[in-house]
């Protein structure tokens, strides 16, 4: 196997580090400290330089103003953003842009993609559904609609449709042919921040659809929740919303493949995450001494490093085979979603024993808030359960064994 990566790609790793050279993770008030969110909006100087290093446009075509990049080289820039605990939702805002470019409306790609590589729009997606155990795509319902042409929310008699996304457009019939949304999704990543939200949903025939909805629409309401991380994320309501049909991606497989892509950056997170943290604990162990020696020459704390280096390592080979599945439609002896859910395994069980490990070896310290190993012990408990923990992705991984048994 050849694990190595192309100049492009390597290309964006050194820009990834050099724009998140500055960042750091204790930033923002300790998660431990304050009562609520420990910020209000998502770190938007760093949002502006991703933008500025051409890195939120990584993935997006050229005729996008992208550089046409794989899910290969966003996992690398995640990586490298996990390491600093990037306060910003570039994995889903990528997610979605990719999947709006792949499978969405051209017109409304064409309108937004390039805004979106300039940072001038923010995306996100609900992916938890109403308790994160559920498929997200049951947590809302979606159903056709065509009102008359005066019916749009707020219209007064005898006026037109409103042509902006997010509202229905009129038809050859002049009838305007839209859908209406109801449901929730809990724990969506700055939602609040967001010009755009991503709703999976499930239409009347059982089918996944992707909806595209503005957080200010009508009938939308946000409300405030707090992840475990920190930061502020919100339960998304929709009550009667009704949207453009160009805003519903009904392509099968959208939300699939959505899905997948995010599941995949978590590993990613994770990886990046779970590298920053034994990197801190080996300069500790280093440097702290006990007996005139320092405890890193100590068998027993030894072996739990070279534990956990074994754990990064089988994280990253089983992230990089999913990413590469994904990037080039490969077959394999399962489908693609097989080697997402190993993946996805070795990222929850790995950094969580990554970072126990690295509280136990650092003693008291780990726990001083003034040191930043608890905000990472804290982010990877989130990665941890988001997209589904380990046993989730095991049962997964079971049913496809059940359905493709191995030869």
């Amino acid at each position: 196997m050849d694990f190595t990566f192309t100049e492009e790609q390597q290309a964006a790793t050194e820009a990834a580090r050099a724009v998140f050279s500055d960042v750091a993770p204790d930033g923002v008030p300790s998660p431990a400290l304050v009562p609520g969110a420990v910020a209000e909006d998502i770190d938007r100087s760093l949002w502006a330089g991703l933008a500025a290093s051409d890195l939120l446009s990584l993935t997006l075509s050229p005729e996008h103003g992208g550089a046409g990049l794989d899910p290969v080289a966003l996992c690398l820039v995640l990586r490298e953003s996990a390491k600093v605990l990037a306060r910003v939702p570039l994995l889903e805002t990528c997610g979605v842009a990719m999947a709006l470019q792949r499978y969405g409306d051209p017109g409304l790609a064409a309108e937004l993609l390039p805004r979106v590589g300039r940072g001038e729009l923010v995306l996100t997606v609900g992916a938890n559904g109403r308790s994160g155990h559920d498929p997200a795509e049951l947590a809302v319902t979606a159903r056709r609609d065509v009102p008359a042409r005066n019916d749009r929310p707020g219209a007064e008699p005898g006026e037109g449709p409103d042509e902006s996304p997010g509202f229905a457009t009129g038809n050859a019939d002049g009838d305007a042919a839209g859908w209406v949304l109801d449901g929730v999704q809990s724990g969506v990543p700055w939602a609040q921040a967001a010009d755009w939200i991503a709703v999976p949903a499930h239409t009347g025939e059982g089918r996944a659809v992707l909806a595209l909805i503005r957080p200010t629409h009508e009938g939308v309401t946000l409300a405030e929740q707090v992840s475990t991380s920190g930061e502020l994320f919100a339960e998304v309501r929709l009550d009667s919303v009704r949207i453009d049909g160009r805003a519903l991606i009904d392509t099968a497989g959208t939300w699939e493949w959505l899905r997948a892509l995010l599941t995949t950056g978590t590993c990613a997170l994770a990886l990046g995450l779970g590298e920053a943290v034994l990197a801190m604990t080996s300069e500790y162990t280093g440097k702290r001494e006990q007996f005139g020696f320092p405890i890193a020459t100590f068998q027993s704390v030894a072996v739990q490093a070279a534990d956990r280096y074994i754990d990064l390592r089988a994280m990253e080979v089983t992230l990089w085979q999913a990413a590469w599945r994904i990037s080039t439609g490969a077959d394999g002896a399962l489908p693609v979603e097989g080697d997402i859910a190993v993946a996805k395994i070795w990222a929850s069980d790995g950094v969580r024993r990554i970072v126990q490990t690295a509280q136990h070896l650092h003693g008291g310290f780990g726990a001083d808030t003034d040191y930043s190993l608890h905000r990472f012990h804290a982010w990877a408990k989130q990665i941890e359960l988001s997209l589904g923990p380990a046993a989730a992705h095991e049962e997964a991984l079971g049913d496809l064994l059940a359905a493709h048994p191995l030869g």
